[in-house]
């Protein structure tokens, strides 16, 4: 016999999900920063006498991690991750309760 989660136990259960993804999305994050220092200290410590640090195989693992980590945020934050949802809205009501002494003009 299958058991019908009640809604708080719904809730509970997509905010747990929620949870597991953004610490998906830090340890992605955290694993990103530190192999990609590793790498370009170790390029940089590999240089020949003449040979030139910045190139393209210096930063291309950063380059495109980076963008393979990009496409992960917007899958974990959504499109409005940088302003946030509603950022507008909240803007404006926040400049209104800010200014509403004053007169508009």
């Amino acid at each position: 016999m299958e058991r019908y989660l009640t809604p708080d136990e719904q809730r509970l259960e997509r905010a747990k999900k929620r949870v597991n993804k953004i610490k998906g999305f830090y340890k992605h994050l955290m694993a990103y920063i530190v192999v990609n220092v590793i790498l370009i200290i170790m390029q940089y410590i590999s240089l020949d006498e003449g040979e030139v640090f910045f190139q393209y195989s210096t930063f291309s693992t950063a380059f495109f991690w980076g963008i393979g980590l990009f496409f992960h945020s917007i899958n974990v934050f959504g499109k409005n991750f940088f302003l946030g949802e509603n950022w507008e809205e909240k803007k404006i009501k926040e400049y209104m309760d800010k200014n509403q002494n004053n007169k508009w003009e």
